[in-house]
């Protein structure tokens, strides 16, 4: 046999391998609807949270030193979590202010621990608004986006490796097809990477309002997010987060369709409570 055929043979043996596991864990989502290709167990993925949230709080000057914000933080996103249909997750929610000061971000790992930057939180102006971070952020691990995240590099890397055994003669066409299918692979997940923002967006607008937040408020923080960056940003294709742009149009035709007579008036802003609670205590 020769080594050519030989080398076909375990590429396609392992890419057959990878195909198979992928495509057979499957889990469906109650909350969501979806049926979706995750190797987790949501178990391992509250483990998988929690192992990593200390390192992660590290990466941006570790959580900010006043308790009394802290607990603001945890009752609004309690509020949505407990209030919502995220509340039918089997996740144990927690909510975290970092100390860092410059980068305006918020994010999730799996499981259910959830991140806000006080450079962010800095730059709301309602509660409203921090409801709509925060549901945003639930949204990513109630529709489970981490966990399909892992899966795909997963596979991703399996498949790298398969070009690699099969389509070299040397380990430098070995190296540079390597080279060429990871970049393919990045292309694919950067776009699951949009979808999944969108989805959030879409999720966190529901759970917001279950929780009665005014959704405007995820609105305004688009706005908030655009301006962050200075008006510019990469061209969407290449990014993993939509342009804001194209997110507030979609949210807004969202509102529109769920109030068509407008957004009631008992739907809260929550711009004062902020006011009391947050500008004095951020320094």
């Amino acid at each position: 046999m020769s080594k050519l055929l030989i080398r076909l043979v375990i590429g396609l043996l392992f890419g057959l391998f990878g195909l198979i596991s992928y495509f057979t864990s499957v889990s469906d989502n109650p909350i969501t609807g979806e049926t979706q290709r995750i190797r987790l167990t949501p178990q391992q993925e509250i483990v998988l949270g929690q192992q990593a949230s200390q390192e992660m709080a590290a990466e941006y000057g570790g959580l900010y030193p006043d308790a009394q914000l802290q607990a603001y933080i945890d009752q609004v996103g309690q509020a949505v979590v407990q209030q919502s249909a995220a509340s039918q997750a089997p996740y144990p929610f927690e909510f975290h202010l970092l100390q860092d000061p410059e980068t305006v971000n918020a994010f999730a790992l799996p499981g259910g621990q959830i991140f806000i930057t006080a450079a962010l939180l800095s730059r709301l102006q309602a509660e409203s608004q921090l409801a709509g971070v925060l549901g945003h952020e639930v949204g990513h691990v109630v529709a489970r986006h981490g966990a399909e995240h892992l899966a795909r590099q997963q596979l991703g890397a399996l498949l790298v490796n398969v070009v690699g055994i099969t389509v070299s003669d040397t380990p430098e066409q070995a190296r540079q097809a390597a080279i060429l299918a990871q970049a393919i692979n990045q292309l694919v997940n950067l776009r699951y990477g949009r979808e999944d923002e969108l989805e959030s967006d879409r999720l966190g607008f529901q759970f917001m309002v279950e929780a009665g937040y005014n959704p405007e408020g995820i609105v305004e923080l688009m706005g908030i997010l655009n301006e962050s960056q200075g008006g510019a940003s990469p061209p969407e294709f290449l990014s993993t987060h939509p342009n804001p742009d194209n997110r507030i149009q979609r949210l807004t035709a969202l509102i529109d369709e769920t109030f068509p007579s407008g957004v009631p008036p008992e739907l809260e802003e929550g711009d004062q409570t902020f006011a009391q609670t947050v500008s004095p205590r951020l320094r």
